[in-house]
């Protein structure tokens, strides 16, 4: 992603708090077992690093060689990753640096990283293929890039709220407006063999979000972010909506957190994919 290119969520609070949420365990369980003492790892898009540090932590310590485990996480967020910087700190993880950074021309020499990670980054890239082509560069022969994407199209819910199918509707159109490819998770293994990669294993996973605590971490961040975030500034001032709409939106994203039967799932898709 360049700096041209435009992020659909933005980093407003209410879309960081979901990130601020996410670890290997529930959203890189498919690749962690690569994340082991003495790996070099780069992760690309990191956000506010709370996976990056999570995978710090498990490649800390040596390898067979002696050669101490390191991540490097990329954004081209500064002020995301000063957030980053200060979660890996508060986790006394200090075998990672974070830096702002361009997927398209890493600088880093061919071979560099034994795994090359990515989170919900390729769907908001308007070329997959060709960041995946520079993943694969900077991925050592015999190292792994693995990617992890939403399938927006994919997303079922309870109850069948129409306001929802609104929002949705309204995503898709602002994420492709900036370029991006919501339904990603089915494109990862054809943009992976695209790339070049011809050892490649495909997946799926899902976020479900039904006890009571996970509706109203999910709803109501939506609730907010659908009125507050880069999004919701992005659909008005194209067009796509009126604040009116967005209020009520946010509205209905309330009630199904409220409502003890909802239930939302999320399909993603997930690649390893051999150098």
């Amino acid at each position: 992603m360049t700096n041209a290119e435009k992020y659909t969520h933005g980093h407003h609070d209410s879309v960081l708090r979901s990130h601020r949420w996410r670890t290997v365990e529930n959203s890189a369980a498919y690749a962690a077992r690569f994340f082991v003492p003495g790996r070099q790892v780069l992760d690309v898009g990191c956000g506010p690093g709370t996976i990056s540090a999570d995978i710090a932590a498990r490649v800390a310590g040596a390898d067979e060689n002696g050669r101490p485990g390191r991540v490097v996480a990329i954004d081209l967020a500064e002020g995301v990753l000063e957030e980053a910087r200060a979660h890996a700190a508060e986790q006394g993880v200090d075998n990672i640096t974070f830096e702002a950074r361009d997927v398209y021309d890493l600088p880093y020499p061919d071979g560099a990283f034994c795994v090359v990670h990515a989170h919900q980054t390729l769907q908001h890239v308007a070329d997959p293929v060709r960041a995946l082509k520079e993943m694969r560069r900077v991925c050592a022969p015999g190292g792994v890039v693995v990617a992890r994407d939403a399938d927006y199209a994919g997303f079922t819910w309870y109850p069948l709220l129409p306001e929802l199918d609104e929002w949705m509707d309204l995503y898709q159109t602002c994420a492709r407006a900036n370029g991006g490819e919501p339904d990603a998770g089915r494109r990862l293994l054809s943009w992976a063999r695209a790339a070049g990669f011809t050892d490649v294993t495909p997946t799926a996973s899902v976020w479900c979000h039904a006890t009571e605590d996970e509706r109203r971490y999910w709803g109501e961040m939506w609730r907010d972010r659908v009125v507050e975030s880069q999004m919701a500034e992005q659909a008005v001032r194209d067009g796509h909506a009126t604040e009116d709409d967005l209020r009520r939106l946010s509205a209905a994203w309330q009630r199904w957190s409220d409502d003890g039967d909802a239930w939302f799932a999320i399909l993603h898709g997930e690649i390893v994919c051999r150098a």
